[in-house]
Formats: C-alpha cells, structure tokens, sequence
C-alpha cells in the first residue's frame, strides 16, 4: 500500500484553491512573499511548507489557515477512508 503524504495532499489542496481563485502562481507568490520557484514546489508536494509560509498563502488565497487545514484533512480522511480494509470504520474529525 502506498504511504500517504501530507505534503503531496497540501499541494493539491493549495493548488485547487489558487485556481479556484483565478490566480497564477505569479499572483500568489508575490502577495505571500513565497519565492516562485518555492511555491511551485509545495504545490506539486516536493516541499513540505513551515506554518509561517502556509499562513502567508493562505492569506494570499483569502483563506484562514483554519479553513486551509480543514481542507487539508478532509481530502486526508477520504485518501485514508479509500485505503482502509474492509470492515474497519475509519472516523474523520
């Protein structure tokens, strides 16, 4: 079975988001402060982001941070929810 990682979870999320918004990856750099080429790596879950810097995307997103791990762990649960074997319930917060 494949490991789930948080950080490949946090991309997407962040990435749906950014689009979501309508914004570039240019666009969410600069409000953020987050380098470009940082940016683009979180997002395709190459780099794990300190909550310093997800503060600040989030912010840039229009988001809280709150609202941002919230997604996070809701696509986490349905990823855990998948992978769990049959007859074992799997309770998301």
């Amino acid at each position: 079975m494949k490991t789930i990682l948080i950080r490949k979870v946090m991309g997407e999320t962040l990435r749906e988001h950014r689009m979501a918004a309508g914004m570039t990856l240019r666009e969410v750099s600069l409000a953020s402060m987050v380098s470009l080429g940082y940016l683009s790596e979180i997002e395709r879950g190459h780099k794990e982001a300190s909550s310093e810097v997800l503060f600040s995307i989030a912010t840039a997103l229009g988001l809280s941070l709150s609202d941002l791990m919230s997604a996070i762990s809701a696509k986490l649960a349905v990823l855990e929810a998948e992978r769990a074997p049959r007859g074992r319930m799997v309770v998301a917060a």
